[in-house]
């Protein structure tokens, strides 16, 4: 029979007389040993030890001890993998000096570990050794090579770096220098060994789990960070790499076996498609419904509505999948600028509006349209002569060229704001969903940019100091109430040195209820050194208008009487507006010269392509250059592509493209790309992106926050082009994305088109997701892992219907 490996017979000769019983004797003993070496194979050594030496309790806690000294956790953490310790085994003391220095980092380093899905059942085995090392097999003829910290030592007293995988076949230690240690030739030997698997792998195009993958670890198919010190021993131990676990020898794992033929499957199909089951939204709001807005039974519970806590956002835990249906009679919305004076009818078939504002000229029903005479509360007679009053009364307002983005709250079917345009001044409309019914739904169908918002208990999604123009005529908001606290959120988004400009009955009429709101808003107005600039009549109109004007330094705040309204802490900032609580204070004025607010933007349209005074070549882009030339980077960038691709490549009808949503804007270059194009474009900036909204305002456009895994504040229906680039991969990390389809679905008009740019497989799982809602995908292209895809919405409904609880009164 032939001896094992780790066995040694003793070599002495014998006396012929008893020859043969010796040998007999050493035969059975030498089956025995083989035997115990068949039976424990099945146990993941730990340590090798020289049992002869362990004849006492007392002897073996000392061997523990000695262990534990290099990762005192691990009493409290039995489910760590030993491949993962730093035990010094038999090294003498000399060897392990330096180790408490690295105590804390080692405790990090195991808690981390202990959580992974390996830790869970790999070496129970080798935890019941450690436990209970009184069981531990005590045949001194078992071995006497040592494999002690990963190297493997012969009698001679030669050593070799042992290249095991782990007890699946998949955990592997590739990366030493990840935990800040320092290169170690020993280490680089074991690394040259891993080149033939490292090449299969890129080969076959699979990567075991727990392969690093661009600084990332694939566990059970996610891709998770490296941690430094997760996994390596650092300083004085660099050259100790503590893998104990069994080797595959000629066999792969069941899971490595599993994982190949899964993936072989999944390649040897590659026009399997995933089957998407579409249902129609059953909810109140019908054909408008808005999923954050509409969420009836979180209004429900609120336990006060005197707020307006009604009108704000409740969004469900889980957004909807399913498509929201069609007005019946629904058609293509009638095109700019036909569409600011009429829309169709059945597209949004509403009248009470027409019955109760009709006198005001906001709208009249005519047939199969429904007609703006572009009067309003305040303007009856007509919105343009209303914005020249203004204009006459205040020169320094110079439409369109000082000020160019303005806020109109509370703005009714936004005829104000769509009359603006006229004067090259960008309006944001905003009023409360259903206070007046459907009045931003007939803004956005008219071609007007409008938001469902309300002045409630939270800031307005807008940054700070951006709007030159905050406009409100007649828009029901108590600004004089609870410390001001309404019109101190307006003071945040004015832009210092900027109009308000409020039309209402205080402001001309001499009844009790209205002369008690004037004289509140002029003690208001001067705790908060706003300027009444100007108090005029509108005589074709009948109205008064007073014009306010916030200051540009903080010498009047320095020399209230009294500190009402308070000025906000350094450590607010303004411009913080997710979900953020109202607070009735005021934010000091920037003076530093380099500090955004501080000087007024540079005058329409040379604002557009200039990069703001503030951006400093010292800050880095978001594209990795100094932030100036980012800026002009991304400009150049994206007049390029819509000029050589969007415009001539996309098949697209520009003419019946009027409303357009950025979903991912940055800087705003797609926005400013389109400036000769008769569109207004809504710039999206997602709240967990760098915030350059700020950037998007200062530049003469405008946007809003935004979280896209929730519902955007609008209606069905609102827009005529979606465009996102990079948006998708980065979103379906944390969102779900059949939900952000649905919704693009639900903020779309029909055959309106989205824009995708992003990742090859991302953009052929878009895909896959528009086709199976019955879109065309008239334009898609690829290159270097870059797609580009342009989709077109249809009229297609599907016919199963799904009822959404919440959102049914």
């Amino acid at each position: 029979m032939a001896l094992g490996k780790y066995s040694r017979v003793d070599g002495k000769k014998s006396p012929s007389s008893y020859c043969s019983t010796v040998t007999l004797v050493v035969f059975v003993a030498l089956c025995l040993v083989g035997v115990w070496m068949m039976t424990s194979s099945s146990v993941i050594p730990v340590q090798n030890v020289d049992m002869s030496s362990q004849n006492s309790k007392s002897e073996v806690k000392e061997q523990v001890s000695e262990s534990n000294e290099s990762n005192p956790s691990s009493e409290n953490n039995e489910s760590i993998p030993k491949q993962f310790e730093d035990n010094p085994g038999d090294l003498p003391e000399d060897a392990t000096k330096g180790d408490s220095n690295e105590k804390a980092q080692e405790e990090n380093s195991t808690s981390q570990n202990s959580n992974t899905p390996e830790n869970t059942s790999d070496n129970a085995a080798e935890r019941n050794q450690e436990e209970n090392p009184e069981n531990k097999p005590k045949s001194e003829d078992a071995s006497k090579t040592e494999i002690e910290n990963g190297e493997e030592k012969t009698e001679d007293g030669d050593s070799k770096m042992v290249d095991r995988d782990s007890e699946a076949g998949e955990t592997r230690t590739d990366s030493i220098n990840n935990s800040g240690s320092q290169p170690n030739t020993e280490i680089d030997k074991k690394f040259d060994s891993d080149e033939t698997e490292k090449k299969s792998e890129e080969n076959t195009g699979i990567k075991k789990d727990g392969d690093e993958v661009d600084g990332q670890i694939e566990v059970d198919g996610e891709a998770k960070d490296l941690v430094p010190n997760e996994v390596f021993p650092s300083g004085a131990k660099s050259e100790l790499l503590n893998e104990t676990t069994t080797q595959n020898g000629a066999w792969s794992s069941q899971a490595v076996e599993s994982k190949n033929e899964k993936e072989a499957q999944k390649s040897s199909e590659p026009n399997q498609e995933v089957v998407y089951n579409w249902k129609l939204c059953n909810v109140t709001a019908g054909p408008d419904y808005i999923p954050c807005l509409d969420n009836l039974q979180a209004i429900r519970n609120l336990r006060t509505t005197k707020h307006y806590e009604h009108r704000e956002r409740h969004c469900p835990e889980e957004p909807p999948t399913c498509l929201v249906p069609l007005p019946k009679g629904y058609q293509r919305s009638i095109e700019w600028p036909t569409s600011r004076e009429k829309i169709w009818y059945h597209n949004v078939p509403h009248t009470k509006l027409a019955q109760v504002k009709g006198h005001q000229n906001w709208v009249k029903v005519s047939g199969d349209y429904l007609t703006f005479p572009g009067g309003g509360t305040q303007f009856k007679h007509g919105a343009l002569h209303y914005i020249d009053v203004i204009q006459q009364s205040v020169p320094d307002i110079a439409w369109g060229k000082r000020s160019r983005v303005v806020l109109d709250v509370g703005c009714g079917v936004a005829s104000f704001g769509g009359y603006l345009f006229d004067r090259n001044v960008l309006t944001m409309s905003l009023a409360p969903k259903d206070e007046h019914e459907a009045q931003v739904q007939f803004a956005l169908e008219r071609g007007i940019p409008a938001i469902s918002a309300v002045m409630g208990t939270k800031r307005l999604l807008f940054p700070g100091r951006v709007f030159d123009v905050v406009h409100c005529a007649r828009c029901r908001v108590p600004w004089h109430i609870e410390g001001g606290k309404l019109l101190l959120e307006l003071n945040r988004v004015l832009r210092p040195g900027g109009f308000f400009i409020w039309s209402a009955t205080p402001v001309y009429q001499t009844g009790a209820e209205d002369a008690g709101i004037w004289q509140a808003m002029k003690e208001l107005t001067k705790s908060m050194c706003w300027n009444v600039v100007k108090i005029t009549k509108d005589k074709v109109n009948k109205v008064g208008i007073a014009i306010y004007q916030k200051p540009t330094s903080n010498e009047c705040y320095e020399k209230r009487s009294q500190n009402e309204p308070p000025l906000c802490q350094e450590s607010d900032d303004p411009n913080a507006a997710w979900n953020v609580p109202l607070q009735a204070c005021m934010h000091r004025v920037p003076v530093d010269a380099s500090e955004r607010g501080s000087q007024w933007p540079e005058q329409w349209s040379a604002r557009l392509e200039k990069p703001p005074y503030w951006l400093l070549s010292s800050q880095v882009g978001v594209y990795g250059k100094a932030a100036p030339e980012d800026f002009s980077s991304d400009y150049e960038h994206w007049n390029r592509v819509v000029t050589k691709s969007y415009l001539t490549e996309m098949e697209i009808n520009w003419s019946k493209v009027r409303n357009v949503l950025d979903m991912n804007s940055i800087y705003g270059g797609f926005a400013a790309a389109l400036k000769k194009l008769n569109v207004w474009v809504m710039n999206v900036v997602p709240v967990d992106s760098p915030d350059t909204l700020p950037i998007i305002y200062e530049r003469g456009l405008f946007g809003i926050y935004h979280d896209w895994c929730e519902s955007f504040s609008t209606y069905p229906r609102s827009y005529d082009l979606l465009h996102a680039d990079h948006l998708f991969s980065k979103i379906q990390k944390k969102c779900n994305l059949m939900a952000v389809v649905a919704e693009a679905d639900r903020i779309l008009r029909p055959e309106g088109r989205l824009i995708v740019r992003d990742k090859v497989e991302t953009i052929n799982e878009l895909e896959s997701l528009l086709k199976s809602m019955h879109w065309e995908i008239p334009f898609k292209y690829s290159k270097d892992n870059e797609g580009l895809l342009c989709a077109q919405k249809t009229l297609w409904r599907p016919t199963e219907v799904e009822t959404i609880a919440y959102a049914i009164g």
